[in-house]
């Protein structure tokens, strides 16, 4: 869980960072804007492939070469001259971050027994949460004081304590399966998932006009991709080693959970992305100032994921889903009414209201997801489930970018006026209680009883 804090800590560093590097570096926004880009795609291409690392290996192994790895692309970043050695780092990092969600999910899944799992899952899931909250404010402080590769020397020194520990601590608790790597599929994930988050992030620099190429073209080849992909899991699965198990869309609870997931996951990176413009914009608010204003939201997350964990293992996810759903849709409509007259603590009320509407969902969802699964889908579960979690990122970011740009009704939405400001943030934010919408009456379709969950998991061929 340390580890994991970590390497999705530093994924959020260098969001707040970019005009400073912009500046430092000499490059263009577009080329800029490639670090987080790259990053994201190099996890959208790779982790679907965490499912046959974590049957091939041994956890300790996977655990050791991906968090050295992270290590290496950490320590080039920091020593990067210019931004080609940078945007090198950047992606060697992704390389090493992405098994380590599904293989947390996964590994929490199997150690803890069912009467304790939500209190467990609840704390493990908001791992993830926690961090894009964290990430602004660290990398603002740091900003603040020093240069911008200070971002980066002082997580090498953590990523060296959390290796040294799990080399000294880390037990195998799985035995490694016979799996072989299908190239194709492979191929035909990279085609696939690494297609559709490119697409996905050019919409906003499409809606202003400054995309290299057209969206819609790489979101065509990623779905073509994605489609060839699922034919080739069906084949694998009559003749042989599934790249990815197709079966863990058997279980109802699973399907119902990930979607859901996939509206959550949409506004919890989109409103992430578009709420700094607005406060800047509107109220004015420095870097450190946006960071600060954000890192409660990871003491509510942590708060709400403690608790909702005791309820969701006494009553199931029902009494957490639905409540929270409504509080987070909610709270998300009162802040797209919110402009320039409005106060920084009324901003930040709605914001942490918001949080933890979030936080009720996000537990209870991952747990019941994965709750539904059999042992041994469980790698591939966890797989696709973060797998949809980037996918939605990309997609929320790119959706509600794009409706801050229209609502901006400017060429350039990086140079507006207040009135501007506060016109394209209402319009990105109701975009985003559209979403909530969607999000909420997903969670009226969750089984009522933790029973049917166990129904589920017996076996099935």
């Amino acid at each position: 869980m340390a580890s994991t804090f970590l390497v999705l800590l530093n994924e959020m560093l260098l969001g707040v960072a970019l005009p400073t590097l912009i500046a430092d570096l000499g490059i263009t926004p577009s080329a800029g804007q490639w670090l987080t880009t790259g990053y994201l795609l190099t996890l959208a291409v790779l982790i679907p492939a965490t499912g046959f690392i974590m049957r091939r290996y041994h956890l300790r192994t996977i655990f050791l070469t991906a968090l050295s790895v992270f290590i290496v692309g950490t320590a080039i970043a920091a020593a990067a001259p210019s931004f080609g050695p940078l945007l090198v780092g950047r992606i060697v990092q992704a390389v090493g971050t992405a098994v380590f969600v599904p293989l947390l999910m996964a590994t929490a899944i199997r150690l803890v027994p069912e009467s304790r799992r939500g209190r467990v899952m609840a704390i493990v899931t908001a791992v993830p949460a926690i961090a894009p909250a964290v990430g602004p404010a660290v990398s603002g402080l740091v900003l603040t004081y020093l240069p911008w590769r200070w971002l980066f020397i002082l997580v090498l020194p953590l990523a060296l304590v959390a290796l040294i520990a799990g080399a000294l601590k880390l037990k195998n608790i799985t035995t490694p399966e016979r799996a072989s790597l299908d190239l194709w599929s492979l191929a035909l994930s990279i085609l696939g998932f690494g297609g559709l988050v490119f697409g996905l992030s050019l919409i906003g620099e499409s809606v202003s006009g400054h995309a290299p190429v057209p969206p819609f073209v790489p979101i065509v080849v990623g779905a073509v991709g994605l489609a060839a992909f699922v034919f080739r899991q069906v084949a694998l699965r009559r003749h042989g080693d599934p790249f990815l198990d197709l079966r863990i869309f058997r279980s109802r609870t699973f399907t119902v959970a990930i979607v859901i997931m996939l509206f959550v996951a949409m506004n919890g990176f989109g409103v992430a992305l578009v709420l700094p413009f607005v406060l800047t914009g509107a109220l004015g608010l420095s870097t450190l100032a946006i960071g600060l204003f954000l890192l409660p939201g990871g003491v509510v997350i942590s708060v709400v994921s403690a608790l909702g964990g005791r309820v969701y293992d006494r009553w199931g996810p029902l009494p957490l889903t639905i409540p929270g759903a409504v509080i987070w849709a909610s709270s998300i409509w009162a802040l797209s009414t919110l402009n320039d007259a409005s106060s920084v603590w009324t901003y930040l009320a709605g914001y942490l209201i918001m949080t933890a509407g979030q936080a009720m969902i996000w537990a209870p969802v991952t747990t019941l997801a994965l709750s539904s699964l059999r042992s041994e889908l469980y790698p591939h579960g966890s797989a696709a489930f973060t797998t949809v979690q980037q996918l939605a990122g990309a997609a929320g970011g790119a959706v509600l970018v794009s409706a801050y740009t229209i609502g901006s009704n400017a060429a350039d939405a990086g140079q507006l006026t207040v009135a501007q400001t506060v016109v394209a943030g209402q319009t990105a934010l109701m975009m985003a209680g559209i979403i909530a919408l969607a999000g909420f009456i997903g969670t009226l379709f969750i089984g009522r009883r933790r029973q049917a969950i166990k129904a589920e998991a017996a076996p099935s061929s």
